[in-house]
């Protein structure tokens, strides 16, 4: 799953048009409606190379699940981590479709037992954008088939080699390398 050449990428970022054009302000007055800021997903040149994926530790989200992750059944990627570690890898029309509300099914490599990967496909994983603009990767056979709990610790990347994401339980409750105290 891993390459040791450095992989280009084109960083995706929303154009914002805080202008109307004169047709669209014509439209405005004649309508009489207030001109509504639009956005548009475009790709730019990345100035600097895309984030290395480190062989030992590739885990670039790490997150601890929550209670309502856990119930519904699909994990909260926050929008930077979206944009910097998986939609920098997609295309801009898949990018596209996503951020104008359609959900997106990836395939889904779980890696916690390594000898023994398992993949998730076929419409079982799908990722799909929130109001707020974070998204949600919607993946209920992994949560419910892996049993996690509150607070149980998991890591994900993209793989751009495989155009898949990779997954894997990291720690259950309580044991992120803390020692904890269990009494006498």
């Amino acid at each position: 799953m891993y390459d040791k050449r450095p992989l280009l990428s084109m960083k995706k970022t929303f154009f914002y048009n805080f202008f109307p054009s004169k047709a669209q302000e014509e439209a405005c007055k004649i309508n009489n409606t207030p001109y509504e800021v639009t956005r548009e997903l475009v790709e730019i040149r990345d100035l600097y190379p895309a984030p290395i994926i480190d062989k030992q530790n590739p885990w670039q989200i790490k997150k601890k699940l929550t209670h309502d992750e856990i119930v519904v059944g699909m994990l909260l990627i926050p929008f930077i981590e979206m944009f910097e570690y998986i939609l920098r890898y997609w295309s801009l029309d898949v990018g596209k479709s996503l951020v104008n509300g359609c959900n997106v099914c990836v395939d889904m490599w779980d890696v916690t037992e390594e000898n023994v990967p398992k993949k998730y496909e076929g419409g079982r994983v799908w990722f799909r954008i929130l109001p707020n603009d974070d998204f949600s990767l919607w993946c209920t056979e992994l949560i419910n088939g892996r049993r996690l709990k509150v607070g149980d610790e998991i890591g994900l990347y993209w793989d751009p080699i495989s155009s898949s994401l990779v997954f894997k339980f990291l720690y259950p409750v309580g044991l992120s390398g803390k020692v904890q105290y269990l009494g006498p």
